[in-house]
């Protein structure tokens, strides 16, 4: 699967949601947001493609998708990135 093809699962998913992407330019990461009720994820533009999929998957993965249907291959990639940030010696460790 390619990065864009990556991104426009995400935005899918977000779209399903009722979750907005930002896009700026700045010095920042960027992640998951609420601003007065509505959802958001602030992405930055400056940041390689594979950045903001990081970004995009750690956010998914803090709204716990467990009881909404995601694409086996997004799921797979939000599991993969998550598994790669924490640290675990395997994936169970992850919580």
């Amino acid at each position: 699967m390619t990065e864009q093809n990556t991104f426009s699962q995400f935005e899918q998913l977000a779209e399903q949601m009722g979750i907005s992407f930002v896009e700026g330019k700045g010095d920042f990461a960027g992640g998951f947001c609420t601003l007065n009720g509505d959802r958001f994820i602030v992405l930055n533009r400056l940041k390689p493609m594979s950045q903001r999929l990081r970004v995009l998957a750690r956010s998914f993965h803090e709204l716990r998708l467990d009881q909404r249907y995601v694409i086996p291959s997004l799921r797979e990639f939000i599991s993969e990135q998550i598994f790669k940030e924490s640290g675990a010696s395997t994936p169970s460790e992850i919580t």
